[in-house]
């Protein structure tokens, strides 16, 4: 409501009509609203319409504490995030200082806020009124301790006086103060089994138990985890107890189409290609970029168990892009246009993503290992466009004892230059990027020439930057 009709004490709240609801029921009730008026219910999340949304859409329906199961970069933590937007907008709560939570008006859960309710006339119990914003927090797991999320007992009150036993002794966690709200722990198998007996008190009894004290709260939070598969299903990592109830798991995945995870990469890179030196990507150099993740995800010298994650493809989708611009600015063109050469650079947004498999690596480090994955990535995506446009017979060429030298920081103009005694050949490889540009030209040249590189048709070498292909 608007903040000038927002109602400042109970009275007026009583008689502004307002009803009071669990978290889950407010965020069932906004959820349904919203489906069946046919909104998007989960912005920027691509490539899950037809698997992993559905199954959230019935967990919130049911009213479930949710589980997202999945590796690194699968937007488990954005998934989790979104559920924010089914939240009212802003809810009422008591407004004093003493009170250690944002209690419900018409059903506060600490002795404090009862009492105040329930001795005080109603126009006298002030009102605030709560952001949905706020109302979400999250945690992870690594060195995240009992005291933290669930609470500790105060020494200064037990000085003064106060009873260990009584809920004035407490200082709050997390989830306490997210009464009313949403509440995130990820990694959770890394959590201390102490601190995993605590959250399956609170998921249980909703009631909060410190040093032996049992402390009943009528605790109104949701409840979301997440953890990869590799360690959560990892005996002795979760406690049986606390996995027995969690209502529902959501399994995430990478991307099932190379396609999709472009759009995921460009929409997270958020990498300005225009401006005053702009950039322009071809199809073909996007392709590579994700095809490295797919080729990673799959190669045996990577800790499949770890995951590859869509970080990897924004950060070297940037860096590609940067180094374009870079020798935009350098040498005056206008557009820049990412190339093969520019992929050299892509070792330091890379290898601290890339976790090897010490058993499949064997002595191979890791750039090695991510110059095999490119090489792959671009052997996959050159095949497909050789079978789309033919381009074997530019192989020939190199027959005739032709080299041609390319690099990062080369003029594209020099590519024609290069390439000027065999142009009806190479009329055929610019069809991969049809374009009079002749940095896009030149991209044009790298690609194809990797490609052959890349699929033993021709040779290379490279020294201080500048590559040579011959035969």
């Amino acid at each position: 409501m608007p903040p000038t009709a927002r109602p400042t004490h109970l009275q007026a709240l009583r008689d502004s009509g307002w009803r009071t609801k669990t978290v889950k029921q407010e965020l069932r009730d906004n959820f349904l609203k919203m489906l069946e008026r046919g909104d998007e219910l989960f912005p920027g999340i691509i490539g899950y319409e037809n698997t992993v949304i559905p199954e959230i859409n019935i967990a919130l329906i049911a009213g479930h504490d949710l589980l997202f199961l999945g590796e690194k970069g699968q937007a488990k933590s954005r998934l989790m995030r979104s559920l924010v937007r089914f939240l009212d907008e802003e809810i009422p709560y008591i407004d004093d200082p003493a009170l250690p939570v944002h209690e419900d008006p018409e059903k506060p859960i600490t002795k404090i806020g009862k009492q105040l309710v329930a001795e005080s006339r109603p126009e006298n119990v002030k009102i605030a009124w709560w952001p949905s914003k706020q109302r979400y927090a999250e945690r992870l797991s690594p060195g995240t301790k009992f005291a933290d999320i669930i609470g500790e007992i105060d020494p200064a009150k037990l000085a003064a006086g106060t009873s260990m036993a009584s809920e004035d002794a407490l200082h709050f966690g997390l989830i306490p103060r997210l009464h009313r709200g949403i509440f995130a722990m990820n990694e959770i198998p890394e959590l201390d089994e102490l601190v995993q007996v605590g959250l399956f008190n609170i998921l249980e009894e909703r009631d909060v138990q410190i040093r032996g004290y049992p402390v009943q709260f009528d605790l109104d939070v949701l409840i979301l985890f997440s953890a990869n598969p590799a360690t959560y299903n990892r005996s002795g990592k979760v406690i049986p107890q606390l996995k027995d109830r969690i209502g529902t798991v959501i399994h995430t995945h990478y991307p099932l189409e190379r396609s999709q995870g472009i759009e995921i990469m460009e929409q997270e890179a958020g990498f300005d290609l225009g401006g005053d030196y702009p950039v322009l990507v071809p199809p073909f150099m996007k392709e590579i970029i994700e095809q490295i993740s797919i080729n990673a995800r799959k190669s045996k010298f990577i800790d499949q168990a770890s995951g590859v994650s869509a970080r990897l493809s924004i950060a070297n989708y940037r860096t590609m892009a940067a180094s374009a611009r870079q020798r935009g600015v350098r040498l005056g063109e206008k557009p820049s246009v990412p190339r093969i050469s520019d992929l050299g650079h892509l070792a330091g947004s890379s290898l601290g993503k890339l976790e090897l498999d010490l058993m499949g690596s064997h002595q191979m480090s890791e750039r090695q290992v991510l110059e095999a994955i490119q090489a792959e990535a671009i052997k996959t995506v050159f095949e497909e466009y050789v079978d789309e446009h033919g381009l074997k017979e530019i192989s020939d060429v190199f027959g005739k004892g032709v080299k041609i030298e390319v690099g990062d920081l080369l003029p594209s103009k020099a590519y024609a230059e290069r390439i000027k005694r065999v142009p009806r050949a190479w009329e055929k490889a610019f069809e991969v990027n049809a374009s009079e540009n002749e940095a896009v030209r030149a991209s044009c040249i790298e690609f194809v020439l990797a490609g052959l590189y890349a699929s033993d048709q021709i040779s290379r070498s490279q020294q201080h930057g500048r590559i040579v292909y011959e035969m």
